[in-house]
Order: structure tokens, then sequence, then C-alpha cells
């Protein structure tokens, strides 16, 4: 099999066994069996690091469950691949040429140059990146909770926000309640926000921002993730405070230190991360689709956000610039983009754009009656799920069994990709011989 159809199979082999281990009566806090359906939506949403859930994860799980969940996230966020490459690494043994495909797909290395090198510092630097992270929150939830309680939570926390999973263990504080209660903690927002950046810039750019300090140059791509990635943080903040800055359900009641904020957090946690400060049911209709917009670009590749990704987003846009300036090729920084990645950049968004349609529709058509039956609720839903953001205004609380499939199965494809998935999916090919196909007119536009 190939390196993707491979990388598909691990995530799902992941699913399966987080599934019957969530099923568990250990798993549950009343110790009851976990319905198998339940089980593969809180499995497949953990693995796939988006945080949509049919249970408070605090209150409906044991802390076995808890911990199941919590390895299914870190699992998710740096891939199966990558860990059990990184281990064959650490015991001195050699890679071999399929291992090495397999471990540059897994963390969308340009080459295998350093590729061991590469799986050590992702490896290293994500768990040293969430031990700082835990540490700090350490000073805001130890006070709060206790010792035992508060390390936990710290934990717990740096982890699902470097991976961009989204879950919390707050539910004790209020069912679902997400950080709403924390919007005037500036290290818990402060930390979480910083934690889901970092570990949305991608692998590559870490090791590019390393290398800076001897070379004195940055690749195209991080260059450009850089700038997107700090384009959209304004630009959503900018956003959710024009637009919820009154609005007495969401900001309305908060100071205005409070709201720059929460307007802040909630540009960076919408793109790919699932947490939320304020109540996102009770937002305009306007901004849900605004918010949708941010979750459907998701962050970088190779990073442990979804999305269709901000680099993708990056070559659409600039696509149009320079065919709008006659140009006959994409140019971005005065370089030009190889013409099968413009390909593959439209092919990825056109894709996504049918399977979160096709999603909205289906998700809207299958709810329960109640007021998140909306169809703009059934969009921000499905963008939520593609781009495995995890954020929710009730379309899974009213959710039926069928809206739970198949939104496990957009977060499933959101997490390997469309591409990758039609790729692994597809039938082998016999290679067919060259030859030249007659060119052939059509009018656009």
């Amino acid at each position: 099999m190939s390196p993707t159809q491979l990388i598909v199979i691990s995530f799902a082999l992941v699913i399966l066994t987080g599934t019957l281990l969530l099923s568990l009566p250990i798993s549950s806090r009343d110790g009851s069996f976990t319905p198998l359906l339940d089980s593969m939506f809180t499995a497949t949403s953990a693995t796939c690091v988006t945080g949509l859930i049919v249970f408070d994860t605090y209150l409906h799980f044991s802390l076995f469950g808890q911990l199941v969940i919590l390895t299914l996230i870190q699992i998710g966020g740096l891939g199966l691949i990558t860990l059990v490459t990184f281990f064959t690494v650490a015991m001195g043994r050699k890679l071999g040429f399929k291992s090495m495909s397999l471990a540059q797909e897994s963390i969308n290395a340009q080459s295998m140059v350093n590729l061991s090198q590469l799986l050590r510092m992702v490896v290293v630097v994500s768990l040293c990146i969430e031990g700082i992270g835990a540490i700090i929150m350490c000073f805001s939830f130890v006070p709060r909770f206790g010792l035992a309680q508060g390390i936990y939570t710290s934990i717990f926390l740096a982890v699902s926000a470097f991976c961009n999973a989204g879950f919390d263990i707050l539910g004790h504080e209020g069912a679902y309640s997400s950080l709403i209660h924390y919007t005037d903690d500036p290290i818990v927002i402060g930390t979480i926000s910083l934690l889901i950046i970092i570990g949305g810039l991608g692998f590559v750019v870490w090791r590019d921002l390393w290398d800076w300090r001897k070379t004195k140059k940055l690749q195209l791509h991080t260059k450009i993730v850089l700038m997107l990635t700090g384009g959209l943080i304004v630009g959503g903040t900018i956003f959710f405070c024009a637009f919820e800055w009154n609005n007495p359900q969401t900001m309305g009641g908060l100071s205005t230190l409070e709201k720059l904020g929460a307007g802040y957090f909630q540009s960076v946690s919408t793109r790919t991360a699932g947490f939320n400060s304020i109540n996102l049911a009770d937002m305009s209709g306007f901004t849900k689709l605004f918010a949708s917009i941010w979750q459907f670009i998701g962050a970088a590749p190779g990073s442990t956000g979804g999305g269709i990704k901000v680099t993708t987003f990056a070559v659409l846009v600039m696509t149009v610039v320079s065919m709008s300036r006659g140009r006959g090729e994409t140019v971005m920084l005065r370089h030009r983009i190889d013409p099968k990645t413009v390909y593959k950049a439209i092919s990825i968004t056109c894709m996504a754009i049918m399977i979160v349609l096709g999603v909205s529709i289906v998700m809207y058509l299958s709810m329960r009656p109640g007021p998140a039956k909306t169809p703009i609720n059934a969009i921000f839903e499905a963008c939520s799920a593609f781009g495995t953001v995890g954020l929710s205004v009730g379309v899974t609380e009213q959710g039926t069994a069928l809206t739970h499939i198949v939104t496990s199965l957009t977060m499933f494809i959101g997490r390997v990709g469309p591409a990758s998935l039609a790729i692994s999916l597809a039938m082998p090919k016999k290679q067919a011989k060259n030859r030249v196909m007659p060119e052939g007119k059509l009018l656009v536009g």
C-alpha cells in the first residue's frame, strides 16, 4: 500500500481501538456501557483532534475514559506513524525507504534529508511545549481546584490546546461550558491561545524558524504561513469585536478589555481549536457565517489543525490576483508557483466545498426539531467538523444517529484530508501510455 493509504488506515485503527475502550463500563462515571455510536463519535472527534462531543467529557467519562481521550488526542495530533517512527529512531534502528516515505508523508516534510532529526524535533518539541503550557496554567488551576486536580486539568488542556483538539474537563463548572468562565483570566486564555497558534503553524515551519539562526532566511512556505496566520488572527479579532460587541448574549456584558480578549481568543480558536469563551449559539447569523469561513480555511499543512489550510487559501487568492493582473501563472512574493500546486489547491477546495454543502444538507434534514435547526447552524457545524475545529452551536446535541455518523465521517475526512482519502480509496490503474491529447477550446467566465 502507498504511504497515504497506510496513514489513513492508521487513523481508522486508532479510532476503532478508542471506540472499544470508551464503550467499556470502566470508561464511564456510572459504570455503564456507553453506546457504540456515541463511543465512536467521541473517539473520532478525539483522534481527529476536533472537539465535537455528545457527552460532557468530565461529567460522563471516568478518569480512565478521560485518559483514553487524552491519549487519542496526542496520537491524533502528532500522528500514529510519526510516533511509531520516532520510537524506532529513538531505539537506534535505521529507517528503510518505505518507513522514511511514511514519515515524510505523515509530517508533510518536503524531503527525506535529515528526516530522523526532524522527527525527533517534532515529538520532543511538542512534549516540551505542552509541558511548559501545563506549568503556566497550573498558576491558575491549582489555586482553584487544588494540587492534584489543578495539575491534571492543566496537563489535559495543554495537550488539547496544542493538538488543536478543543476537549476540556471543566464540566464541573457547568456542562459544555468550555472556557466561558475564564474570559477574565489572562493566564488561561493567553496560554491556550498561544498553544493553539504554535500547534497550528506546522512542523515544517518550526524547523525553518529554528534553522533561521544559521541561514538567516525563511522558506516561502514559512513566510506565507506566518503572514496568513497573523492576518487571519487580526482580521478575525476585528470582525468578532465589531459584530458581537453589543450583543448581550455574547460580549455585551463584558468590559472593554474582556471584549477585546474574547474577540482575539475566538479568532484564534475558531480556525481550528474548538474552545470558546463566549456563547456561540447566541451569535448573530452573520458572525456564524464568518466563523464558518474561518473554520473552513483552518491551520497550516503538517500541523495539528485541519481545514483546507492557509497555504491553499493563499494560492487561491493569489491565483485570482495574478489572473486579474494579466499574468498567465500564479506569483507569490516574487516566486512562481508550480501549476500542479495550483491545480491541487483548486481540487482540494472544490472537494471541500462539495463535502461541506452535502454534509450541511444531511445535518439539517436529519436533525431533531429545535432552536438549533437552522441552515446557518448546519453550515457552521459542517465546517466545524470538516475543519476539525470542534465548535458547536447545538446541532450535535440535537442530532440523530444519522447526524452523528455523517459528522464522524466528516471529521475523519477533514483530518486525513479529502485529497488523501480520495487517493487512498482509488483503485490502482495501469499506467497509460504517454500520448498527445488534442487541444480543446472552451469558453469560461
